[in-house]
């Protein structure tokens, strides 16, 4: 039995390894769970962990530069529609994402994956020149070198602030703004309806954005080649079990209702796996991640799809 450290958020499909019904084989696995930015910055700028949830921008960054710690498994712990993390002055006469052309927008990472996501879309999907845009950040958790022509800057002051004294004119963030939350600014989402917009960007994409993936420390995987694959097959079996949860209707797991009715509408629009783990089955997706980081400067080139992830584990399916 191997010690390992595994550093990830409480979710209900982490906590059935967390809670011990799935185990990873020859592991004796230490859980320490916590929030994305603490155990990001931790495991970049300390390789503090041996195992870890890991954010997909950073890693496309530090996997096209050659100086990152860790090797990706294709599980991905974290995925969200990023819609609803755009956030506008309403005074501004912003309507539309065509609007946002040559505005000042801050985020709190230029290499964020929700704005990289975020940056992606507003690209491809809706035609905005996103080099004309202004981007202001609160900070990098790793060091990053831009090309000439990125107008892209520290804005040396707290982001929501900002937004709700109008020194941005938007704001991308996971989290909503204390402002648009009381309601002291004019300050609403670009997409007020963000769930019809998330369903037809999805019907025309087939993306369902990752945000995290599972990582071993270099080191690690050297020492026991064996591990990304015995990790996938837990996580796999842990999110499964999770999703079988979600469509019990004797005692409700979930504190909804309709949970179940959600559940079941919601796998069917999806195509039956709403949470897919593997990397053949998400591919295309990846590409489009490492595609947007080149055209965001922050990859030199367009890298493989397949260099963020260990070899072992490229062929492994996810059976749900």
């Amino acid at each position: 039995m191997i010690p390992l450290t595994l550093a990830c958020t409480s979710s209900d499909r982490t906590r059935p390894l967390m809670d011990g019904r799935f185990r990873v084989p020859g592991c004796d696995i230490t859980f320490l769970p916590g929030e994305p930015e603490d155990i990001f910055r931790r495991a970049l700028r300390d390789r503090a962990f041996e195992v870890t949830e890991l954010s997909m921008g950073s890693h496309i960054v530090t996997t096209a530069r050659g100086d990152s710690p860790y090797v990706g498994v294709p599980v991905f712990l974290s995925r969200a529609f990023r819609h609803s993390a755009v956030y506008v002055r309403t005074d501004r006469g912003i309507g539309s994402a065509a609007d946002l052309a040559g505005r000042t927008i801050g985020l709190p990472e230029y290499q964020q994956t929700a704005a990289l996501w975020v940056r992606g879309f507003l690209r491809e999907h809706y035609g905005v020149d996103t080099r004309g845009i202004a981007w202001r950040t609160g900070g990098e958790r790793v060091a990053i070198t831009l090309p000439e022509g990125f107008n892209v800057k520290p804005l040396g002051e707290d982001l929501e602030a900002a937004l709700a004294a109008g020194r941005i004119d938007a704001l991308i963030a996971p989290r909503p703004p204390r402002c648009f939350i009381d309601r002291s600014a004019p300050v609403d989402r670009l997409w007020p309806d963000y769930r019809s917009e998330e369903q037809a960007w999805f019907r025309a994409t087939g993306f369902f954005p990752i945000m995290h993936c599972l990582a071993v420390r270099k080191d690690v995987a050297e020492r026991h080649p064996w591990l990304p694959v015995e990790l996938f097959r837990a996580f796999a079996a842990a999110k499964a079990a999770s999703l079988a949860e979600l469509r019990l209707v004797n005692v409700l797991r979930v504190s909804l209702p309709w949970i179940a009715a959600e559940a079941e509408a919601q796998i069917a629009a999806m195509g039956g796996n709403p949470w897919p783990y593997g990397f053949a089955r998400n591919r295309e997706e990846i590409a489009a991640m490492t595609r947007f980081a080149a055209a965001d400067g922050l990859a030199a080139t367009e890298i493989a799809p397949e260099a963020l992830f260990h070899s072992s584990v490229l062929d492994l399916l996810d059976a749900l």
